[in-house]
């Protein structure tokens, strides 16, 4: 029969300042990453953005945790990448000049029915994405498109021209 020493499962392995501290480390380090990521790798996930983020994960978990087995050192982790996440969406709330630093801005890809090459080669976005996105949105034609923008959360936006 297997025992089971609730002792060891809740004892802290890791000073709790160091546990905080590899939370917080690790966190902003994978913050800037995802933020050079680019818009696109955050607005939609395909199979291989599922497994990098999986690998990430689990390459993180283990920076995180030192080695350590302990639940309570894992839960501590965890409370603290949460309260970060919390912590820095209300000082984004808080403070737009850290919004702007922290969040993308659009996008123009097609101004006056004209594909914006410049900006779409930028953004790694092709003709046939921006043209299948403008058939979800009911759009036929580029010439309906007064301006098309890739927002700041990945996906695309468009404004139809109102004088046709």
């Amino acid at each position: 029969m297997l025992t089971l020493d609730w002792s060891t499962v809740f004892a802290l392995e890791m000073p709790v300042l160091e546990s905080v501290l590899r939370g917080t480390v690790v966190y902003f380090v994978l913050f800037i990453l995802l933020r050079l990521a680019g818009r696109r790798e955050l607005g939609s996930l395909g199979v291989a953005d599922l497994l990098i983020l999986l690998l990430i994960a689990d390459a993180s978990g283990n920076a995180m945790s030192g080695g350590s087995n302990s639940l309570t050192d894992g839960l501590l982790v965890a409370a603290t990448i949460v309260a970060w996440g919390y912590i820095v969406d209300w000082l984004m709330y808080r403070f737009p000049a850290l919004n702007a630093l922290a969040t993308p801005r659009k996008v123009c890809v097609v101004r006056d029915g004209h594909l914006q090459w410049r900006n779409m080669r930028r953004e790694f976005v092709t003709r046939d994405e921006i043209l299948s996105e403008m058939r979800l949105a009911g759009i036929q034609s580029l010439e309906e498109v007064a301006a098309a923008y890739i927002e700041p959360n990945g996906k695309l936006s468009f404004l139809k021209d109102t004088s046709m």
